[in-house]
C-alpha cells in the first residue's frame, strides 16, 4: 500500500484557475485510510464542489472532519447581539444556504455529501469567535492528512471555500510533511490546533454540532440522488461559475485598452496618495479612468486580504444608471442608491455585512447626490469599517454647503471628476472641494483631447438673432431693475438664486433664450440637415417671459421646437426633459442611438451632464446660461467619438443681439448683452475647424458695439 510519504508533494501548492479542490487531494487517493481535517466558510456551493473530491477520497477508506462557519447576514448578527441563541441563528443561516435556489448539479453534489454523512465518512462542526469586541466569524484555513502509517501532511493557505477561492482565483497553500526535517514542528502544531478546536478546547473559539435540521436536509437530498455520482469536472466548474457564492472584485475588462493619458491620470492620482481631482474634458473617459484607479486600489488591498468599499456619487439618476453599467463591465455588481430607501438599505446592509465577514472583497455603491446626503445613507457610511474610496462624479456639485458637509472624513481614497471643477461664482465652494479631495492631479483640456483624437473635430456656426422691440424693451427694463438691486448687495456674485435679484437675472436670461426669431432660423438649419441622424436640440428653460404682467403664460420653446421639427417638417423627434420618466428616457436614448427610428432629441437641461451619446453629430443650441459650465458640457456631449469610425460634429449656436438701428450710439445695456453672447461664441469657435469663418462672421458685430478687444 502506498502512503503519503511516497507521493509527490510540493512545499507550496498553487492553483491558477482550473484546479478544483479534488486535484489537491489527488496524491492521497491511493492510501488506505486517511483523515482530512479542514476549516473555512460553509456554503452550499463549496460543500457541493468538495463532494467530488471527498467521494473519491472516502471510497479508499478516507474519513473527513470539517470545521466551518455559516455565512451570516446582517439580521443574523443583529439577532446574536440581541441575545438570540447562536445555535438557533447558525441553524437558520445554514438552512438558508441549503434551501436557496440551486442548479440540479449542485443539488446532486449536496446529495452525495448527505450520503457521505449518513455513511459516517464526513462529520461537520460549526465554529465561531467570542471576544470582548463581540461575536466574530471563524475564518482560518488549515488542515491535515494522516495515513495508516502515522505520516502527516498539514497545510495552511489563503484560499476561501468559495468558487472564487477554490477554482477561479490564483491562490496558494503551504504544505508541511511530518517526515521532513524542519517541517515536523509546524505539522504537529497544525494538528494540535485543529484537534483542540474540534474538541472545543481553543481559547475564544467555540464549536457547535452541525444543525440537526440541516443534517436532515442533506439526508433527504441523499435519498433523492441515491446512486448518482458527481458530474464531470468541466460541468461542475461551469455550474460553479454561475453560483452566487462567488463575490466579484474590480478588474478591468480585457476588451478595454486605456489611452496613455488615462494611465498618466491614474499615476498622478496615486502619486498624490490617492487624493485629487481629474480635470478632464467632457468625453475623454473620466468614468473608465476612475474605475481603473479603483481597480488599482482594490488590487493592493486584495494582496493583503483586505476588502474595499467604493462609493460613487453622481448628480442624477440617469448618471447612476450609466455608472452601474460601467461598473458591471469591471466585474462587480453595484448597488444603486436612489429612490426608495426601503429598497436599497437592505441591499447595502447585506453587502457590507458580507465585507465584514470576509466573504465579499469589494462592494460598489452608486448614489445620487440627494440619496448620498440623506441621514439614512450617512448613518451607513459612518458604520463602514473597511477601507473606503469615494468617487465624486461631476464633482463641482459637491462643493455646496449641504453636500460638502456630507463628505465622509473616513474615506482613505478620494477622487473627484469634472471637466470644470471650479464652481461658478463660488470661490468658497471651490476651496471646499480642493480641501476635501485634494488638488488637481491631472488635466487634459478640449484642445489636447481633440489633437490626440480622444474627441472628434467640429464645425461651429453662430446664428445672429435680433430681438424684436418688445423683447428689447423688456430686457432693458429688467437690466435697470437688476442694476438698482446690485447697488444694495455689491455684485452679481453675491446674488442668492432665490432672491429678487436672482429671479430678475433668470427672467432676463429667458428673454434672450426665448427670442422669437430663433425658431424661424432653426427651421432653416433643420431643413438643411433633414436627412441626417443623431441630432440634438437644446432649448431654453421654462416659458417665454411675460412683458407686461398680463399673467398669461408664454409658450414653451421645447413644445415649439417639437412642433416645428415633428409636425411641420415631418421628421421623427421626441422631447427629453425632466418630466420624462427615467425608464422612458433610457428607451429614448436606445432608440436615438440605433439611428433608424428617432432623428432628434429635444432637451432643456437633461442632456447637460454625463449622458453618453457618442454618435450624436449635430447640435442646435437655442439657449445657454451665463455659466460657462453649461455650454462646455453641451459641446462635450457632441464631441465624443462614435462607437465605430470617426466623425466631424456640427454646432449651430443662436445668439440673441439687439436690433441694428443703423447709425447712432449703442447703449451700455446693448453692449453688455452682445459681449456675453460673443464671449461664448469665441470660446466655441476658437477650436473649431472653421474658426476663420466664425471670426469673419462676427467681426461686424464686434465693430458695431466697440468690442474689438474680444
Amino acid at each position: 500500500m502506498v502512503g503519503l510519504r511516497n507521493q509527490q508533494w510540493s512545499p507550496r501548492y498553487r492553483s491558477d484557475r482550473n484546479d478544483v479542490v479534488s486535484e489537491f487531494y489527488l496524491p492521497a487517493y491511493e492510501s488506505a485510510t486517511l483523515y482530512c481535517r479542514a476549516s473555512g466558510f460553509f456554503t452550499s456551493t463549496s460543500l457541493a464542489l468538495m463532494a467530488r473530491g471527498i467521494e473519491t477520497f472516502t471510497s479508499r477508506g478516507g474519513q473527513v472532519r470539517l470545521i466551518a462557519s455559516p455565512r451570516l447576514e446582517l439580521d443574523d448578527i443583529a439577532d446574536i447581539e440581541r441575545g438570540y441563541q447562536i445555535r438557533e441563528v447558525f441553524a437558520r443561516a445554514t438552512m438558508r444556504s441549503l434551501e436557496a435556489e440551486m442548479d440540479p448539479v449542485l443539488l446532486k453534489g449536496l446529495g452525495i455529501t448527505g450520503r457521505l454523512i449518513a455513511e459516517g465518512h464526513l462529520d461537520i462542526q460549526l465554529a465561531f469567535v467570542e471576544s470582548p469586541k463581540g461575536f466574530g466569524i471563524y475564518h482560518e484555513k488549515i488542515g491535515y492528512f494522516r495515513d495508516e502509517f502515522g505520516d502527516v501532511i498539514s497545510f495552511t493557505g489563503s484560499s476561501n471555500e468559495t468558487y472564487g477561492g477554490l477554482i477561479a482565483n490564483f491562490e496558494s497553500v503551504e504544505v508541511y510533511r511530518s517526515w521532513r526535517p524542519g517541517d515536523d514542528d509546524r505539522t504537529i502544531g497544525i494538528v494540535d490546533d485543529f484537534n483542540n478546536l474540534w474538541s472545543d478546547k481553543t481559547d475564544r473559539l467555540h464549536i457547535l454540532p452541525f444543525p440537526e435540521v440541516a443534517r436532515e436536509k442533506l439526508l433527504q437530498l441523499a435519498q433523492s440522488h441515491q446512486g448518482e455520482s458527481f458530474p464531470a469536472r468541466d460541468d461542475a466548474l461551469q455550474i460553479a461559475a454561475t453560483s452566487t457564492d462567488s463575490a466579484g472584485t474590480l478588474k478591468a475588462p480585457t476588451s478595454f485598452q486605456p489611452r496613455d493619458y488615462q494611465r498618466d491620470a491614474i499615476r498622478a492620482w496615486l502619486t498624490q496618495h490617492g487624493r485629487g481631482i481629474l480635470k478632464m474634458a467632457t468625453g475623454t473617459g473620466k468614468t473608465k479612468t476612475a474605475l481603473l484607479a479603483a481597480c488599482r486600489v482594490a488590487q493592493v488591498h486584495a494582496e493583503s486580504d483586505q476588502p474595499l468599499v467604493v462609493v460613487v456619487v453622481a448628480p442624477f439618476q440617469h448618471l447612476v444608471d450609466q455608472w452601474m453599467q460601467d461598473v458591471r463591465e469591471f466585474g462587480v455588481e453595484p448597488i444603486p442608491v436612489y429612490e426608495s430607501s426601503a429598497k436599497w438599505i437592505p441591499q447595502v446592509e447585506n453587502a457590507l455585512a458580507a465585507v465584514r465577514l470576509g466573504t465579499n472583497p469589494c462592494v460598489v455603491l452608486v448614489a445620487t447626490n440627494a440619496s448620498f446626503s440623506m441621514e439614512s445613507f450617512q448613518g451607513i457610511l459612518n458604520r463602514i469599517s473597511a477601507p473606503l474610496m469615494l468617487i465624486g462624479d461631476e464633482v463641482h456639485n459637491l462643493g455646496s454647503d449641504r453636500l460638502s458637509a456630507s463628505l465622509p472624513d473616513k474615506a482613505i481614497y478620494r477622487l473627484g471628476l469634472s471637466a470644470t471643477p471650479e464652481r461658478y461664482m463660488d470661490d468658497a465652494g471651490t476651496q471646499r472641494l480642493f480641501d476635501y479631495f485634494g488638488p488637481i492631479a491631472f488635466k487634459i483640456d478640449l484642445e489636447a483631447a481633440i489633437k490626440i483624437g480622444a474627441l472628434c473635430r467640429y464645425e461651429y456656426y453662430p446664428r445672429l438673432v435680433e430681438l424684436d422691440e418688445d423683447e428689447m424693451a423688456l430686457y432693458t427694463e429688467l437690466t435697470g431693475q437688476i442694476v438698482a438691486l446690485m447697488g444694495s448687495i455689491g455684485s452679481l456674485e453675491d446674488a442668492d438664486p432665490d432672491s429678487p435679484l436672482g429671479l430678475l437675472l433668470r427672467k432676463r436670461a429667458n428673454v434672450l433664450g426665448h427670442a422669437s426669431g430663433k425658431l424661424a432660423m432653426l427651421a432653416v438649419d433643420v431643413k438643411k440637415n433633414r436627412t441626417s441622424w443623431f441630432q440634438l436640440v437644446y432649448c431654453a428653460e421654462g416659458t417665454r417671459p411675460d412683458a407686461y404682467g398680463s399673467g398669461i403664460q408664454g409658450p414653451s420653446q421645447v413644445a415649439e421646437a417639437l412642433e416645428l421639427i415633428g409636425a411641420e417638417s415631418g421628421l421623427s423627434a421626441h422631447t427629453y426633459v425632466s418630466d420624462t420618466p427615467r425608464e422612458e428616457r433610457k428607451a429614448l436614448l436606445r432608440r436615438f442611438m440605433k439611428g433608424d427610428d428617432l432623428r432628434f432629441l429635444i432637451a432643456m437641461r437633461c442632456l447637460d451632464e454625463g449622458v453618453d451619446i457618442p454618435d450624436a453629430q449635430i447640435a442646435y443650441i437655442l439657449a445657454s446660461s451665463s455659466n460657462p459650465r453649461q455650454f462646455i458640457q453641451r459641446r462635450g456631449r457632441l464631441l465624443r467619438q462614435p462607437t465605430s469610425g470617426t466623425k466631424t460634429a456640427i454646432i449651430y449656436d443662436y445668439l440673441a443681439i439687439p436690433q441694428d438701428r443703423g447709425e447712432g450710439d449703442v447703449s451700455q445695456v446693448e453692449r453688455s448683452m452682445v459681449r456675453r453672447e460673443l464671449e461664448r461664441a469665441f470660446e466655441f469657435g476658437r477650436l473649431s475647424e472653421n474658426y476663420p469663418a466664425t471670426l469673419a462672421a462676427l467681426r461686424p458685430l464686434k465693430e458695431r458695439y466697440g468690442l474689438m478687444d474680444l
